[in-house]
Order: structure tokens, then sequence, then C-alpha cells
């Protein structure tokens, strides 16, 4: 039994942009993209079964390289992964209703790109800076010594002083490395850190004018931070974290 055609969402672009149609597939099926005009923008979009489309490696790999190739010759207003509608009708039903959020948000993005950055400290030096800390030194040495004994209590207090440890760090790396490329760039978010040792995860909006500025600025701190950190340096991706459309079931219908 086949399942109900509909229509896959990528991105919207400027009606005029001289779109390439290309071939892609999803969950296994080979289908092409092509736009769905209204006025002077076009929703990209392809052929696809109403379905939930899982996040596999396969299927994000496709989404993102749609979108990375439509940035390469236009400006793209990216739809989150797994988008899907019925009909090409309801496509052009969603572009109509959010016509005017997509025609502020265009000046916004043109000629930007996004690009990520994410610091991980190296584990000895993570430890080193540790054992500076005079109050995580003590409680780690308390709880050797207690070894068996050491209760339920203590042990939370050495997990929080842990994390106050690295928060003190990810603040540091704020300071020192965000706010300077946030200065270049157009936009910067901090966004949350994940695991022990990762010390920033950041975003930026870089207009392509300052792209030279902003990779020096990066380079400039790999080259102060690299015997202690890892650098993440990724991009150029198109605006994901500084464009919010959330697409409601109510907008497409």
């Amino acid at each position: 039994m086949s399942m109900d055609q509909g229509v896959y969402l990528f991105g919207v672009i400027k009606a005029d942009a001289d779109f390439k149609q290309e071939k892609v597939k999803l969950d296994g099926n080979t289908t092409k993209t092509y736009t769905v005009p209204y006025k002077d923008q076009a929703m990209v979009v392809a052929q696809a079964p109403v379905k939930i489309y899982d996040p596999t490696r396969e299927n994000l790999k496709t989404h993102q390289q749609v979108v990375a190739e439509l940035m390469t010759y236009t400006t793209v207003i990216p739809m989150s992964f797994g988008n899907v509608l019925e009909s090409e009708e309801d496509a052009e039903i969603l572009i109509k209703r959010l016509y005017d959020k997509f025609k502020k948000i265009f000046p916004t993005i043109e000629n930007k790109i996004e690009v990520g950055l994410k610091i991980i400290g190296n584990k000895d030096w993570m430890k080193e800076q540790a054992g500076n800390q005079e109050d995580l030194a003590k409680m780690k040495q308390a709880l050797q010594d207690t070894k068996q004994s050491a209760t339920h209590y203590d042990k939370m207090r050495a997990g929080e002083a842990a994390q106050k440890f690295v928060q003190g760090i990810h603040l540091d790396f704020e300071r020192e490395v965000f706010r300077p490329l946030a200065k270049i760039a157009d936009a910067a978010k901090s966004n949350e850190v994940i695991g022990e040792r990762m010390v920033l995860n950041a975003s930026f909006l870089v207009d392509l004018s300052k792209e030279k500025e902003f990779d020096e600025k990066v380079n400039e701190f790999y080259e102060k931070w690299k015997d202690r950190t890892e650098f993440k340096y990724t991009g150029p991706w198109p605006a994901y974290n500084f464009i919010d459309i959330k697409i409601k079931a109510e907008d497409a219908s």
C-alpha cells in the first residue's frame, strides 16, 4: 500500500532566484526539488510521502545538502528538518500565511552566513585547572580520604563544586573569545555547553564582507589556545539559529 504523496519543505527563496533543480533521496526514495511560488517568494519543496521522517544520517544529510546548495547562489530561509505537508496547495497556503514574516527576515540574513564554534578543554589541562581550584581540590582530597564512607551529600557537594568550576571556565571563554567575536558578527548566541569539558558553544551570524576578519580572529584565538583546547569551527550554514520560524499545523490549513 503506497503512502499519500505530499511535499517536503526545504526553505524559502526569492522567486527571481535562478533556481537549480536537484535530485534528492529521502528515506531511500529518489525525488526532485521544485518551487511553489507566491508573489516574489518561492518555497523549495520535493514530492515525498506524508509521514514522520526520522533524523537518520542520510535524511539529515539530504536536507542540509539541499539548503547548502541553495546558499551557494541565493539567500535562503531554511526550514527545520522533517516538515512535510499533505499537498502543494498546503505549501501555497503556508507561504501566503508567513509571507510578511519571510519578507522581514530576508533583509536580516541577506549576504550573511552562520558559523559555529565549539571549544573543548583538553583532559589534562582541565584536570590541572581543577587542581588549582582550592575548594575543589580540598573536596576531592576529603572524598578520597573518606573513600567508602563518603555520603551522598558529600558527593553531591563535590558534583556542585565541579559544575561551578566548569561554569567559571565557560564564563572566562565567553569574556575572552565569545565577546570579541560577537563584536565582528551581526548577531551571536552563546548556547548551553554540553558535557564536562566543553567551555564554549556559540553560533554567529557573519556578514560576508566581514568573513575574512572573523576567520582571522578565530585563528588568532586558536593559536593562543590550541595546546590546551580543541576548536571545532563549522560552517558556513544558513541562519538556523537566528531565524524563529515555527510552523504550526494551522498555518498550512
